[in-house]
């Protein structure tokens, strides 16, 4: 009995030692900045349009300048708790004043904060993992030219074991992948190689479509076999469409149609952008107009997901 119970402790030892080491935060190599030229606040800019980042970290239904105020406090509301969107504001004290290039790409790429935490991925981390540092050192360049926000947003509302930070390394190890979702364009012969990977990057990357469009399993990792049907909205009202190339809705729409969508807000039938779609397109209709029909082409080459995903 003594060697059973013996056995016991030491196998649970070894399995929460394990656990310990599989969900430690992890980051990019240091040399991976060496070779980083300066920024490009420009490009910065169509990054940060790209990436959504005030639709969260600004003040909900902020206009004009005010998108560019990034001091958080949109609430998520979800089934594993309320996430509150963070001050990312150059304030030094309550935002990220004091990160460097490395800090935010280890935050974008890694999910991993500047005192190695593990963030939670209500952080759309693990669609920023396939952007380029290129573009995130474009990103800092110009969101170092953005306001100070003073005010820390507060903190996540979680109960256990959701508030346990350690174990979000587990959920990194088995859905955190920098690797694209769809290989190659999908039917037909006639799409450019180049336009269609261009908007495989803003959509899987930068503009994290999926992680709303595509539905979760029970501990939130994405199901990517249905990539884009549709998913129950995260805050628990309403469904999110199918936008994969389907018939009928959505599907029936052409690249153009998507393109000028993302331009105007207004579908082929002459119907308006609503609901949490709104800020998204207007970030997108800040893009080069050859971003949104990469977006549409993309959009119209990969696998059809025949209803909506549960």
């Amino acid at each position: 009995m003594k060697k059973l119970l013996l056995f016991v402790i030491v196998l649970v030892g070894a399995a929460a030692l394990a656990g310990w080491f599989l969900s430690a935060p992890t980051r990019l190599d240091a040399n991976t900045f060496d070779n980083l030229r300066p920024g490009d606040p420009v490009n910065g800019e169509l990054v940060f349009w790209a990436s959504g980042c005030s639709s969260c970290h600004a003040a909900p239904k902020a206009k004009g300048d005010d998108k560019l105020k990034l001091g958080g406090g949109l609430r998520l509301e979800t089934p594993f708790g309320v996430f509150v969107a963070p001050n990312i504001s150059q304030d030094p004290n309550d935002g990220i004043g004091n990160w460097s290039v490395a800090d935010l790409a280890n935050a974008m790429t890694h999910g991993t904060s500047p005192d190695g935490q593990n963030y939670y991925p209500a952080f759309p981390y693990a669609s920023y993992a396939r952007m380029d540092l290129a573009d995130i050192n474009d990103l800092f360049s110009f969101m170092k030219s953005l306001p100070v926000v003073e005010g820390d947003a507060g903190p996540n509302e979680l109960a256990f074991p959701f508030n346990i930070r350690r174990g979000v390394g587990l959920w990194k190890r088995m859905f955190l992948d920098a690797a694209p979702v769809v290989a190659a364009p999908v039917g037909g012969n006639d799409v450019d190689p180049a336009i269609w990977q261009r908007g495989r990057y803003l959509v899987e990357g930068p503009g994290h479509c999926g992680e709303c469009h595509t539905p979760r399993d029970f501990v939130g990792g994405l199901i990517l076999t249905e990539w884009l049907g549709g998913a129950p909205a995260a805050t628990g009202e309403g469904r999110v469409p199918n936008i994969t190339p389907v018939a009928g809705a959505f599907g029936s729409w052409s690249a153009s149609d998507i393109a000028y969508y993302l331009e105007s807000g207004f579908t082929p039938d002459y119907d308006s952008v609503g609901g949490e779609m709104v800020p998204v397109q207007e970030n997108m209709a800040r893009l080069p107009g050859s971003d949104r029909e990469a977006i549409g082409i993309y959009l119209k080459a990969i696998p059809a997901v025949s209803r909506d995903a549960q």
